[in-house]
C-alpha cells in the first residue's frame, strides 16, 4: 500500500454563499450542479445504446463471429466492473469533481480509438478504455448526488436522471440506426459522435459542480487489494465468456479459470480485511440492507443485461428489421424505464416509503422476462412492444431504488464505497449474464442450424453471425426462426434469476429516509466522533 495525502475539492461558490457554508442547497442550485453530471451520464449511456444497432453491421464488416459480438459488449462491462470499486474508493479520498472529469477524459480516448479501429482487436482494446471511463462516470455520479442531496429528496432528482437515461437510451438506437444506414457516415460515427458531448460535459462540470472542501488527512489506497479484486473478477468473467465456445464447461480449462479466480478473490478478502483503507470495506456486508441490495443487484444485472443486450440482434436477424427500425422498436422498453423510475421517484419523495417499489419492480421484471420467453420470428410488433414495456416498468422501479435503500442505511463516510459496491456487483452480474448467455445463444444457434440443415457446413453454421443479404430465401427463413427461438431461450433462463431478486428484496427492511445530505451527515458524524 502507498500512503498519499488527499487533495481537497477547491472551495467554490454557489450564488453569494461559499460552498463550505452553503448548508442545504436550493432546488435551483442542485439542478445547476447536476447539469454537468447529467450530460456526462447522457454521453456514457448514449455510447452504450448507440452501438447496439450497429453491432451486426460491425461484426459483418470486420468478419467477426457470435463470440466477438459478445466480446464487444463484454469487454466494456468487464473493464467497468473491475474498476468501479477503485473509483468509489478514490471518491472518498480525492476530489470527486476531478475524478469525474478524468473518467470522461478516458471515455473520450476510448471513443476515438473505437471510431478509428482497423480491426476487431483494436476495437476490443478501445472498449476496455471506454469501460474504465464509463465505470467512473456511472459510480461517481451517484456518489456526488448522495453527497449533496438528502435521501428523502433523492427521488425527485433521480427522476431527472431517469429522464436523462430514457432520452439517451431512446436516442441512442435511433441515432445509431441512422448513422449505420447513412452510407457516407457508417458505424464508426457511433463512437466518434460521443467525443464532443464528452468534452462539453467536462467543461460544464468545471463551471457548475461546486462541492464543499474535503478535510486534508493522510490516507492510503490498498493497491494490492485492488489488483487482487480486479484479477479475480476478470478471471471469472473471461472464463464465463470462453466456456462453451473455446472449451467445454466441464473441462480442465474451466477448472483452472474457476480455481484461479476464486483463489485471487479469497486472497483479496484476506488483504481487504487487514487494509487500513480497503477498496471494498468488508464491514458494509454486515449491513443487512446493503448485503441484500447487492444480491438483488447482481441478479438484476445478470437477468436484464444478459437478455436485453441481444434484443437488437433479434430485431435485425430474426425479424429482418433495419438498424433504424430496430432502434424504434426499443422505445417501449425505454419508455417503461423512464415512466416508472420518474413516477416512483416522485412518490418516494412525497410519501417517504420505498420498499413497495422494490418488490413490485422485481415482480414485474420477472413477469416481463417470462413474457419475452415466448417470442419467436413471427411475434407481432404490438405484442413484442407490450412485453418490453412490462420489463422496462419493472426495471425502472427496481434498479435506482436499490441504491437509495443502501445509501440510506450506511454511515456517510461509507457512501462512496457502498454506492460503488452496488454498481460493481450489478455490472458484474451484467457482464456474467452477457458472457454466459452469449455463449448459450451461440451454442444454441449452432446446434439448431446443424439440426435444421443436417450439418453445420451446410450453412456455414458455426457461431458466425450471418449476413442476411447473402442468404437464399429458404435458408433465410430458417436462420430467422433459429435466432427467434434462441433469443426466447435466453429470457427463459433469465426469468428464474429475476425471481430470486424478488426473494432478496422481500427480506430488505424498510427504514425511514434521512433528511440530511451525505455531506451534512458526514459532518454530523465527525462532530459526534470528536466528542468521544
Amino acid at each position: 500500500m502507498t500512503s498519499v495525502t488527499s487533495s481537497p475539492d477547491q472551495p467554490e461558490t454557489t450564488g453569494d454563499k461559499s460552498a463550505e457554508t452553503a448548508g442545504k442547497m436550493s432546488h435551483r442550485e442542485v439542478v445547476q450542479a447536476l447539469s454537468g453530471l447529467m450530460l456526462g451520464m447522457f454521453v456514457t449511456i448514449l455510447a452504450s445504446t448507440i452501438v447496439s444497432n450497429a453491432l451486426p453491421r460491425i461484426i459483418a464488416d470486420l468478419d467477426g463471429s457470435q463470440s466477438v459480438y459478445t466480446w464487444i459488449v463484454t469487454t466494456e462491462l468487464l473493464a467497468m466492473t473491475a474498476t468501479v470499486p477503485l473509483w468509489g474508493k478514490m471518491a472518498d479520498l480525492y476530489s470527486k469533481k476531478l475524478l469525474i472529469q478524468l473518467s470522461l477524459g478516458m471515455f473520450v480516448v476510448g471513443s476515438l480509438i473505437a471510431g478509428l479501429a482497423p480491426d476487431v482487436g483494436v476495437l476490443l482494446v478501445s472498449r476496455v478504455v471506454q469501460g474504465v471511463g464509463a465505470g467512473g462516470m456511472g459510480s461517481l455520479a451517484l456518489i456526488v448526488m448522495a453527497a449533496m442531496i438528502p435521501p428523502r429528496q433523492l427521488g425527485r432528482y433521480s427522476g431527472l436522471f431517469g429522464a436523462v437515461f430514457g432520452v439517451a437510451t431512446i436516442a441512442g438506437p435511433l441515432i445509431g440506426g441512422v448513422l449505420v444506414d447513412t452510407s457516407w457516415l457508417g458505424w464508426r460515427w457511433c463512437f466518434l459522435i460521443g467525443v464532443p458531448f464528452s468534452l462539453a460535459a467536462i467543461t460544464l462540470l468545471q463551471k457548475t459542480l461546486h462541492l464543499p472542501r474535503t478535510p486534508r488527512k493522510p490516507v492510503s489506497i490498498d493497491w494490492l487489494g485492488a489488483v487482487l479484486v480486479t484479477g479475480g473478477v476478470c478471471d471469472l468473467l473471461i472464463w464465463s465468456t470462453l466456456a462453451g465456445h473455446r472449451f467445454a464447461w466441464a473441462s480442465w480449462q474451466t477448472a483452472t479459470f474457476v480455481v484461479g479466480g476464486l483463489l485471487l478473490l479469497t486472497l483479496a478478502v484476506y488483504v481487504e480485511s487487514r487494509a487500513k483503507e480497503p477498496i471494498i470495506p468488508l464491514s458494509i456486508f454486515r449491513n443487512r440492507t446493503v448485503s441484500l441490495a447487492i444480491v438483488a443487484s447482481v441478479l438484476v444485472g445478470l437477468a436484464m443485461f444478459g437478455g436485453t443486450v441481444f434484443l437488437s440482434q433479434y430485431f435485425q436477424i430474426s425479424l429482418g428489421k433495419s438498424p433504424t427500425v430496430a432502434g424504434l422498436m426499443s422505445l417501449p422498453l425505454i419508455a417503461g424505464v423512464l415512466v416508472s423510475s420518474t413516477v416512483a421517484g416522485q412518490l418516494i419523495t412525497r410519501y417517504g416509503r420505498w420498499k413497495a417499489y422494490l418488490v413490485t419492480g422485481a415482480v414485474v421484471m420477472t413477469g416481463g422476462m417470462l413474457l419475452l420467453s415466448t417470442i419467436d420470428a413471427h411475434t407481432g410488433v404490438p405484442t413484442l412492444s407490450l412485453f418490453m414495456a412490462v420489463l422496462g416498468i419493472g426495471v425502472g422501479m427496481l434498479m435506482q431504488n436499490l441504491v437509495l435503500a443502501a445509501q440510506n442505511d450506511v454511515p456517510a463516510q461509507e457512501l462512496g464505497a457502498t454506492t460503488s459496491s452496488l454498481t460493481f456487483f450489478r455490472t458484474m452480474g451484467g457482464a456474467i449474464g452477457v458472457s454466459a448467455l452469449g455463449a448459450v445463444l451461440a451454442n444454441h444457434v449452432t446446434s439448431l442450424l446443424a439440426e435444421r440443415f443436417g450439418a453445420p457446413a451446410a450453412t456455414g453454421g458455426t457461431a458466425k453471425v450471418p449476413d442476411l443479404a447473402t442468404l437464399p430465401p429458404q435458408v433465410l427463413a430458417v436462420v430467422r426462426d433459429v435466432y427467434g427461438e434462441a433469443t426466447a431461450g435466453l429470457f427463459l433462463v433469465g426469468a428464474p434469476i429475476a425471481l430470486l431478486a424478488v426473494i432478496a428484496v422481500l427480506f430488505i427492511k424498510e427504514k425511514p429516509l434521512h433528511t440530511l445530505s451525505g455531506d451534512e451527515r458526514r459532518a454530523q458524524e465527525e462532530a459526534a466522533a470528536a466528542l468521544h
